[in-house]
């Protein structure tokens, strides 16, 4: 028996769509409203008998679900031919209140909207998703999914910053972690692929798109992560810096004149890959670095290096190692990057076979013989959600 959920990821000016079989992960349709509120919105809907789109403006995002329903009616699969069981939304922050998906409803949307500080560009966007999708589709049970809430489990050693607690009481200044769903789906893969249950095994997973994060997942529980109190910590990714000495903003303030905000947004928008090089397209990196770009040589060389760091840094905090995963867009696609980052670890069982780290697809990167396996897993974030929305109306 197949149990669909409707999956809704709504962007500050997007919003993406999923129709998914929760059990096999079978998408019937998905779409994307893209560049909402302008004169040339774009939207595309890939259903069961194709492509089909449209570029007329689509004014919020309540005109961009109504154009995404019709546009199932018109294309499909129609929805009121598919048993729907639950509408899944993506939701980036849940703070320290949300631990685990919940059921929307006015309670769970007070709470979200008292976490707006935390994400100020991504939960409004979410928070509207919700409230436009209860009221198109208010006979099915919807569900948040927060991105965070994978990393509550880390231990208060983890996700306590060194700085005055009463900014941890007061503002809410701790370590939250991101990409949760997707460091959770991956984290069970592996062990499918390992042969092994979930809660045997420690991975480092490495999710490397345009944004980047790290984990350690001992036993199928988050302890670390490298993302913090915003996207912006850790791993190098396409535009934003990662870690970097937090003094830099008082230091521009002083000789530059630069604002809190102009350096947040140049930290977020203008940096990574973006600043080192000049775009934030990791295939446009590796293009100019073939043909002899030092500014690329030297993005991919800071990308690596930094990974790297990560990857010994959790190593020791998990002990012992089974898997090293990579995965999302730059982790599935390069192996160029896989191997970088891991040359020269080893004396840490970890051991690369360049031909299958060349391969396609789901696999092992690593020699039959490493202590240490190198995985290569997309993630499905959609399924992902659609699995936690019908766990969660499954225990109503």
């Amino acid at each position: 028996m197949t149990q669909h959920v409707l999956v809704v990821n709504a962007g500050s000016s997007s919003l993406k769509y999923s129709l998914i079989d929760a059990k096999s992960g079978a998408a019937a349709a998905t779409g994307l409203v893209e560049r909402i509120g302008e004169d040339e919105s774009h939207h595309v809907h890939h259903g069961p008998d194709g492509d089909a789109e449209n570029d007329e403006p689509v004014a919020d995002h309540e005109a961009a679900l109504e154009a995404a329903v019709q546009a199932f009616e018109d294309h499909g699969p129609a929805l009121g031919a598919v048993e729907i069981v639950a509408v899944g939304h993506r939701v980036v922050h849940g703070g320290d209140r949300f631990a685990a998906p919940a059921l929307v409803d006015d309670e769970l949307i007070d709470a979200v909207t008292e976490l707006v500080p935390l994400a100020p560009l991504h939960n409004p966007a979410n928070l509207e998703g919700i409230k436009v999708a209860r009221r198109l589709l208010p006979d099915l049970p919807h569900v948040a999914v927060f991105d965070t809430a994978f990393h509550q489990t880390l231990p208060p050693y983890a996700y306590t910053y060194a700085v005055p607690s009463s900014w941890q009481d007061e503002f809410g200044i701790r370590r939250y972690g991101f990409h949760g769903t997707s460091h959770s789906f991956v984290a069970g893969e592996a062990a499918k692929l390992l042969g092994r249950d979930l809660k045997d095994v420690n991975l480092i997973v490495l999710h490397l798109g345009n944004g980047c994060s790290a984990a350690a997942v001992r036993g199928g529980t988050s302890v670390d992560t490298s993302m913090g109190l915003t996207p912006l910590e850790g791993l190098v990714m396409g535009t934003r810096s990662g870690d970097l000495d937090p003094a830099i903003h008082g230091h521009l303030a002083r000789v530059a004149g630069r604002t809190a905000e102009e350096t947040d947004r140049a930290l977020n928008s203008e940096s990574g890959l973006k600043g080192l090089a000049g775009v934030n397209d990791f295939r446009e990196i590796m293009k100019r670095r073939a043909a002899g770009d030092e500014r690329a040589q030297l993005a991919f060389d800071v990308y690596c290096y930094r990974l790297k760091k990560y990857v010994g840094a959790y190593y020791a905090v998990l002990g012992t190692v089974d898997a090293i995963v990579f995965t999302a867009g730059v982790g599935q696609h390069s192996a160029e990057a896989r191997a970088a980052a891991l040359q020269g670890l080893e004396h840490l069982g970890i051991h690369i076979d360049p031909v299958r780290n060349a391969g396609p697809d789901e696999r092992f990167a690593s020699t039959g013989d490493s202590p240490v396996a190198v995985l290569v897993i997309p993630t499905n974030e959609e399924w992902e959600i659609a699995r936690q929305a019908v766990e969660v109306i499954a225990d109503r």
